[in-house]
């Protein structure tokens, strides 16, 4: 053999060699090497007979894979540097064909990109990879983790507490001295002041007062804006000087720029700038940064101050010197590589918070540590905090298999580039019927899919049954995907059932992402899948921004404007039949909402007649389990709505497939007819969502074990605007957590809203606007029921206008509101405002005149919510439900009462445009009026739907001619309660009333009895509800509104069917129908109770069994710290009080006077270091355990602190280091007083550090605190 034909021999079995397994393709003797070079031209076909070994690189114009031809990527490994680039504008691997790199069993090592290229005016071929009937795709990169999540908080420039940045351009300023003043061990904002020593020396000598009061230490920045010498005093420049040192201050001038960066106490520390002023246009700027070492790492301070283009302004900045950082993991992440990069999720109310990075090697990570590069411009939360798991998330974008789209540098030609600066034309893989086998394992995409119909990175066009079902022994899979930066979505699935979609990162792309077409997808499982940052496209009406929504008219009949509602809808995870499985997802950060299940009325595009009408509206919901959804700009998850299904049309020019209404009513089969079957809500964390965390309308729709946290509106339930759509149906929560302010406080430069809390007088980011009330169950609708369910951190802050509450209302109801609506079982922590009402002049409540705001009820079952069992919550101006017993709550603009509670659904027509007055004969002096809701034409109706107390008597009048045809319900009546009503009508009216017994569905009258007229009001009262009596004198119908029946469950109506009274009316005039002149004080009555107000209960506030039971955490691996310290000092050790350190159930005793310090591994939860230090007796102390705490202790150790007997005389130093591993002021303890501290030693301060700081006497002081472990 020549050295030339072994050396071809042994560079054929290379790969062979490298992949080292039997089950890799490229192993195949039969397979021959193939490297046939670039040739754009070339229109390639491999069939029958031809199986090919790729091994190095090339180009095509098109290559085709058919009969029997397959092609096969060589595996150089992983170690190798080179690469198989693959460049086609066109793959079609069509029948009997088959495409591989790597297998299930033998994943691929090396590198390898299949390129598509070519340009959308080119009309050559659409950049596609096609697999047809009988192909086979089979492509499997390296295992590696898909994503995970933060176990510690990675905090905005690498400080503990984040940057702090601020423009007077776009933030403000004003005239003068600006003071900034940073904690040197934290690099926080500690106070900002400015003082205009322009205008005043009394502003002056404030500013001296000020720099006095600042501790020694501190880091202080001053800065002037505009002018501030004119009336800076002597004695301010001097105090200045020696307590920072400055020596321009002395020198500062009319209008001059300055800047300042100082340490109060130590001169040697200043750094500043002065520059003359010249004018207001060319002076310049002075500017300085100045580098500060702490425990941490390096930050930087840096200002600015300037005169330019005719204008005064000022910079402030703090952020982290370092350009690395090493950040902690949920799971163990040893399979991603220096050189990966990776995406960390937004933790705020902005998708856009989302950060890329790339990874840096590091020797020094543990398995669940990566270092990342780059400055860190937004906080990213990583705690369990409150009970809940708000750990953000992390995503890998590189895989060491690629499909990518080639693409031009910016948009060219019809691709909507009055849209998008970039091409949007990139490559798309697209899987047909009858394909013989697909799978999908590990392989990135980028610059793919297109802003073309049906051009998407993956896509499963109408492949069927993908699974057992439809004959595939494998069932069909894509998994460990990371789809990134692309132009058309991320997986869709398209008439097709049975696929499994998991551990699939889909990040930064055009239109909902995990995409479900028809709406006849079913079967299909999507598992441990993650999208953040789902932006706008243009595809469908509900993929499009309010711009694209209004601008894009070709679609719709004539000359129609789209409204935003017909859009507005971009999805992460778009779901449009339920009975598919959705578990372990996160939707972190889409422009609208995260999860939404929306309807087809009826299938469509190709699946049109494949299911029957209304069949996905009625059928169950597939499995929904711990999916998260946070971070986007309208809702977190969804149940709601509908596409439009028919095409433009003069009655309804909406584009096809425009959002519009449709109600979700599960049952068995899909049947009415047949039971309900709840849809089942388990595990959804929804947080900083700008809108809602949820919105729900339907059927039995059922939250267990969920958490809202941090929403404009945590979880908002709706049936319907009359009777609930799905009878006897109801939505409730158990078992779940709403939190109002948590401990991520997001990051100020990345936030449209900022503003102080409410629960805390800190600064974080807020919903929609400073004066917006957040509210964690909003009630709406009804029957709504809340069992066993923590309300934590919510806050009324009428100081910044805000009325925020645990339990609230919907805004501006113009619909009912249920005396259903129960809550039972309810916790607060650290709830301010349990409930609020509103009213008129609020921010955000409007007129606060719509039927919904005015019929406000909530029954507390329990007395878990006002302390009183079996009471209600009702407005303060609505007098039909209220007595004489209940007490007034001012501070949740409402009453809590006693009585029996129901409504009455009363429909109005001919005309359908009045104003409804109703009166309860006890208040006279204070109607309801109602408008009713409904915009219908002349021969509508109109429909008002107030709540009653029971067994009361109600007149009602108009604001015109009373209708003549009027229909009661009594709703929400249990058989024998009753109230008397009397409707206004002109003198002479003639009456046909009838008594009518409706089933609801099928819909049909059961039972129509005509009702008589009787002679006297007392024949009315004492009948059975089938009379009536008309009263000339005062113009009012008298009837009995009585319920013959029991409801069963939370139906509206009585278990036979509704009951109601029809009233046709004959009028002689045309008098305006309002009787109240005549009716009192004839009917006027002394106020009542029909039940007496029960005891209050002191347990309300403790509510023993009430709240959620465990916290909302679905982490099997996640392990506790629990930890018990206690601190004594002289006097309580005299009581018999004792101080320790209890960890895992082990007490670690403090026998020494003096500090107690414990660290324990904050990934393992093992106990690492003891010491004790008497600062009290012994100076060197002092030193010893500040060293001991900073030299000793590792990174990453929880840090537990007990004080015995006495510890403050020579407490320095040691002080400062407590400080450093969290302690805020004051740390020092007084004379034998009690101190007791839970602490970290790492780069950001946990939620859950925490310490007790008392006075001898006052002890011991006690700390509880359950510390979930990161490792």
């Amino acid at each position: 053999m020549s050295p030339c034909a072994f050396a071809v021999v042994l560079f054929g079995l290379l790969p062979a060699v490298l992949s080292q397994n039997a089950g890799c393709p490229d192993v195949d003797s039969s397979l021959t090497p193939w490297n046939p070079g670039h040739d754009r031209n070339a229109q390639v076909v491999v069939g029958r007979g031809q199986h090919y070994l790729l091994q190095s690189s090339a180009t095509f114009y098109s290559l085709e894979i058919k009969d029997g031809g397959r092609l096969v990527f060589s595996d150089w490994g992983s170690t190798s540097d080179a690469e198989i680039v693959l460049r086609s504008r066109e793959i079609i691997v069509a029948s009997d064909g088959e495409f591989h790199i790597g297998s299930e069993t033998c994943p691929y090592q090396g590198k390898a990109t299949v390129s598509l290229y070519g340009r959308k005016d080119d009309q050559k071929n659409s950049k596609q990879f096609l697999v047809m009937a009988g192909g086979t795709l089979e492509i499997h990169g390296q295992h590696k983790l898909a994503w995970t999540q933060l176990t510690q908080t990675v905090p905005a420039g690498g400080l503990p507490k984040g940057t702090y940045a601020w423009d007077s351009d776009t933030m403000g300023g004003g005239r003068g001295m600006h003071v900034h003043v940073i904690d040197e061990i934290s690099g926080a904002v500690l106070d900002w002041q400015t003082f205009d020593t322009y205008v005043s020396d009394q502003n002056s000598r404030r500013l001296e007062t000020f720099i006095d009061e600042i501790p020694s230490g501190k880091i202080v920045a001053l800065i002037t804006q505009d002018e501030g010498s004119r009336k800076l005093e002597a004695s301010a420049r001097q105090k200045i000087r020696e307590a920072f040192g400055s020596i321009e201050v002395g020198s500062l001038g009319h209008r001059q720029p300055w800047v300042m960066v100082g340490v109060k106490g130590d001169p040697s520390a200043v750094v500043e700038q002065r520059i003359p002023y010249v004018d207001e246009q060319s002076t310049g700027t002075a500017a300085i940064t100045a580098t500060f070492d702490a425990f941490f790492g390096s930050f930087q301070v840096t200002g600015t101050s300037a005169w330019q283009g005719g204008r005064s302004k000022f910079t402030f900045a703090m952020e982290g010197a370092g350009g690395e950082y090493v950040i902690n993991l949920k799971d163990d992440v040893t399979s991603w590589q220096p050189g990966d990069h990776i995406v960390l999720a937004s933790t705020d109310y902005n998708m856009e918070q989302a950060e890329e990075f790339q990874l840096l090697p590091c020797q020094e990570c543990s398995s669940h540590q990566v270092k990342i590069s780059g400055q860190i411009k937004y906080t990213h939360f990583g705690e369990i905090s409150d009970d809940v798991d708000l750990r953000g998330e992390v995503g890998l974008l590189t895989r060491n298999i690629k499909f990518q789209g080639e693409v031009e540098d910016s948009c060219y030609g019809d691709n909507f580039c009055q849209y998008f600066d970039y091409d949007t034309y990139g490559g798309h893989v697209k899987i047909l019927p009858g394909f013989k086998n697909v799978h999908l394992s590990g392989i990135e995409f980028t610059r793919m899919g297109q802003q073309v119909q049906g051009s998407y990175p993956v896509h499963f066009h109408m492949a069927g049954d993908v699974d057992e079902v439809g004959g595939y022994s494998r069932p069909t899979y894509v998994r460990e995907l990371s789809i990134h930066h692309c132009f058309s979505r991320c997986v869709t699935i398209h008439g097709t059932h049975g696929l499994l979609v998991q551990d699939t990162v889909g990040y930064d792309t055009l239109g909902h992402c995990f995409f479900l077409e028809d709406g006849v997808e079913q079967r299909n499982v999507l598992d441990h899948n993650l999208g953040l940052v789902t932006r706008a496209g243009t595809l469908l009406p509900t993929d499009r921004d309010d711009n694209m929504c209004r601008t894009m008219r070709d679609a719709v009949y004539g000359d129609y404007a789209p409204v935003v509602g017909d859009c507005r809808a971009i999805s992460t995870f778009w779901i449009t039949h339920p009975n598919n499985i959705l578990t372990n997802n996160a939707a972190a950060g889409s422009l609208h909402t995260g999860i939404w299940y929306i309807f087809h009325s009826e299938p469509t595009g190709p699946s049109a007649g494949a299911l029957p009408r209304g069949q996905a509206q009625k059928s169950p919901l597939g499995r929904f389990y711990n999916n998260r959804a946070h971070s986007n700009g309208i809702d977190g998850f969804m149940i709601d709505d509908g596409v439009k299904t028919t095409q433009p049309s003069a009655n309804a020019p909406e584009e096809y497939l425009s959002k519009t209404g449709s109600r979700y009513k599960p049952h068995q089969n899909s049947d009415l007819r047949q039971p309900r079957v709840p849809a089942m809500i388990e595990g959804l964390i929804a947080f900083k969502n700008q809108d809602q965390g949820a919105w729900v309308r339907g059927g039995d729709i059922w939250f267990n074990k969920c958490a809202f946290v941090d929403n404009g509106k945590g979880l908002t339930m709706a049936s319907e605007g009359t009777f609930p759509n799905d009878v006897g149906s109801s939505q409730q929560v158990w078992n779940s957590i709403f939190i109002g302010e948590s401990e991520n406080v997001g990051t100020a430069s990345g936030s449209s809203v900022w503003g102080m809390g409410g629960v805390k007088p800190v600064a974080r980011s807020l919903p929609h606007s400073t004066t917006y009330p957040m509210r964690g169950l909003e009630i709406y609708d009804g029957p709504v029921l809340a069992e066993s369910c923590t309300f934590k951190k919510f806050a009324a802050a009428p100081e910044y206008n805000r009325w925020s509450s645990a339990i609230g209302y919907l805004l501006g109801n113009n619909w009912q509101m249920s005396p259903t609506n129960n809550v039972t079982g309810a916790k607060f922590e650290n709830v301010q405002t349990r409930v609020f009402h509103g009213g008129k002049n609020l921010p955000w409540f409007g007129t606060y005149e719509k039927d919904g705001d005015k019929s406000q009820i909530t029954h507390d079952v329990d007395g878990s919510v006002t302390g009183y069992p079996d009471s209600y919550v009702v407005g303060q101006n609505n007098y039909l439900v209220r007595n004489p017993g209940c007490l007034e709550k001012s501070e949740w603009r409402a009453y809590v009462c006693s009585g029996k509670y129901g409504q009455l659904y009363i429909q109005a027509k001919q005309p359908n445009t009045l104003v409804m007055s109703m009166v309860r004969d006890e208040y006279p002096d204070h109607p309801l009026t109602v408008k009713g809701p409904l915009k219908q034409g002349p021969n509508g109706m109109q429909q008002y739907q107030p709540t009653v107390m029971l067994e009361k008597s109600y007149t009602i009048h108009w604001n015109g001619r009373a209708p003549n045809l009027v229909t009661v319900y009594p709703v929400n009546f249990n058989s024998g309660d009753w109230l008397r009503l009397g409707l206004c009508y002109p003198p002479g009216t003639l009456f046909r009333v009838t008594y009518q017994l409706e089933r609801r569905y099928p819909r049909a009258v059961l039972h129509d009895e005509e009702m008589n007229p009787v002679s006297s009001l007392a024949s009315v009262e004492g009948g059975d509800g089938k009379v009536f009596y008309f009263e000339e004198s005062t113009g009012l119908l008298f009837m009995k509104i009585h319920a013959s029946y029991d409801r069963d469950g939370y139906d509206y109506c009585s278990h036979m069917g509704c009951e109601k009274i029809i009233i046709s009316a004959t009028m002689t005039s045309d008098a305006v129908s309002d009787c109240t002149a005549a009716a009192y004080p004839k009917y006027s009555l002394t106020p009542t109770e029909t039940v007496p107000m029960p005891s209050f209960l002191s347990m309300v506030n403790d509510c023993s069994g009430c709240g959620a039971p465990e916290s909302i955490v679905y982490d099997d691996n996640l392990k506790y710290l629990e930890v018990s310290i206690q601190s004594a000092g002289w006097e309580e050790l005299q009581l018999g009080h004792r101080s320790f350190v209890e960890i895992g159930g082990v007490r670690y005793n403090g026998h020494h006077r003096g500090y107690l310090v414990m660290s324990v591994d904050a990934l393992t939860g093992a106990v690492a270091h003891r010491m004790t230090f008497d600062t009290y007796g012994q100076p060197e102390s002092d030193a010893a355990m500040a060293s001991f705490i900073r030299t000793v202790i590792p990174h990453n150790s929880i840090v537990l602190v007990s004080v015995r007997d006495a510890a403050h005389v020579h407490a320095q130093e040691c002080l400062n280091a407590l400080k450093e591993i969290g302690a805020q002021e004051p740390v020092q303890t007084e004379f034998r007083g009690n101190f007791a501290m839970v602490g970290f030693k790492g780069t950001v301060w946990p939620s859950w550090v925490q310490q007790v700081n008392l006075p001898a006497g006052q002890g011991p002081a006690q700390i509880y605190a359950k510390i979930p472990l990161m490792g």
